[in-house]
């Protein structure tokens, strides 16, 4: 079920799709999340969590950037699902948004997979 598409494509935005795959709330970001962009990703995870998709997959194979806002929405988004019942997962993250996450050890609290089918079958 696809929800649609919030944002922009241009260059230094963030275009953000979401669809339901199973028991998964897919969250595709791709461009830069920033303080510029964030509540482009925040509204619609806080809201699968308001409808009870609890179980949200973040597929970042697409997200070229991510800051210490960037990386607060998502940290945000995990404590919601996980007071939910539910979990955030991670996917195919680029190296240079893997990094953001292993200098600021925010990959040990997250499920990271190495792409979206992984997280999926997980």
């Amino acid at each position: 079920m696809d929800r649609g598409t919030v944002g922009s494509a241009n260059r230094g935005r963030l275009q953000v799709e979401v669809r339901t795959e199973g028991r998964s709330e897919v969250v595709t970001p791709v461009g830069e999340l920033d303080h510029h962009t964030a509540d482009l990703l925040r509204e619609p995870l806080e809201h699968a969590v308001e409808q009870g998709r609890v179980r949200l997959v973040v597929d970042c194979s697409g997200l070229e950037f991510c800051d210490s806002t960037g990386l607060n929405v998502l940290l945000g988004a995990r404590l919601k699902a996980e007071a939910a019942g539910g979990g955030v997962h991670l996917a195919g993250m680029l190296p240079v948004v893997a990094r953001v996450f292993e200098i600021t050890g925010a990959e040990a609290v997250f499920t990271v997979h190495d792409s979206l089918e992984a997280a999926l079958d997980a």
